[in-house]
């Protein structure tokens, strides 16, 4: 690993005037479960972290009338356990939770597996379709984008020299019910192949898709054709196909491209199969 200097501020503007003084040479540590490792193979060789898990206030969680706010440095292991993410946002929460192993989810949290920017981040299929937005402080004090912005590419986001997301805002509604779905090589602690997300809110479909794409995506040409039909299995089976040619997926060392096309018809065909009954309190927001 590279030599680099360390640094652990207080203060969102100390963090910010860090980043903005060593640019592209700084890097941010939250969790560290991807940086680190990308520092040990050398994929990423920052010359100054900064480690913004002592900003006292982006450690918060909290809920009200508006929905739900997951601070920067809350991990996944507490966001899984929080009450209303329980009761209100079961598919975020079934999300959070297929992401690696106990020990890696006591220290990733939801915001560093968004700003990874990774086309098969579990928790942007879900953000994406409850269109979640990120409170971003900089030097010109905090704004607020929608996630939709926020994903520019593999690996690229609209984050500016200086920028630290501080939290990410998850709109609440009523009766919607939700499906997270995810293919991955094993069972258990492996990244995605493919993972979905499937929302139902009144005469509305919403579908999100990760690892078929430069970054995670919607599919608003099947929503589109689904909205206001019933749901019967011929309606269903377009929705899918649909989505399907919406997704554009590659060959890599974890799939074809063809298997990933026919997964996402599979995946969200059966999550809303599921979702049409909207029999499963646990789905229920």
């Amino acid at each position: 690993m590279k030599y680099f200097e360390y640094f652990k501020p207080a203060t969102l503007k100390e963090a910010s005037e860090l980043l903005i003084e060593n640019g592209e040479n700084a890097h941010i540590l939250n969790g560290g479960t991807d940086l680190v490792v990308r520092m040990r193979d050398e994929l990423t060789t920052p010359d100054v972290v900064v480690d913004i898990k002592g900003i006292k206030e982006l450690e918060t969680m909290r809920f009200d009338e508006e929905g739900l706010f997951i601070g920067a440095t809350v991990n996944l292991a507490s966001m899984i356990e929080y009450e209303p993410v329980v009761k209100h946002y079961s598919f975020l929460r079934e999300a959070a939770e297929s992401i690696g192993s106990g020990q890696v989810r006591n220290l990733a949290t939801m915001v560093g597996n968004i700003c990874n920017a990774s086309p098969l981040a579990d928790t942007s299929t879900p953000l994406l379709v409850l269109d979640a937005k990120l409170i971003i402080y900089g030097a010109k004090g905090e704004k607020e984008i929608s996630i939709h912005e926020f994903f520019k590419g593999v690996r690229e986001t609209s984050l500016q020299l200086g920028d630290i997301v501080t939290g990410i805002k998850i709109p609440l509604h009523k009766n919607i019910y939700g499906v997270f779905m995810k293919r991955s090589r094993r069972k258990e602690v492996d990244l995605s192949t493919v993972c979905t997300t499937v929302l139902k809110i009144e005469d509305e479909i919403r579908i999100a898709m990760g690892a078929v794409a430069p970054t995670p995506i919607r599919a608003p040409m099947a929503e589109g054709f689904a909205k206001g039909k019933e749901l019967n299995p011929e309606i269903i089976e377009e929705i899918a196909n649909i989505a399907a040619r919406e997704a554009k997926p590659i060959d890599d060392v974890r799939s074809s491209k063809e298997y990933r096309t026919e997964m996402i018809k599979i995946m969200v065909n059966r999550s809303i199969e599921k979702l049409r009954d909207l029999g499963s309190e646990d789905c229920e927001i």
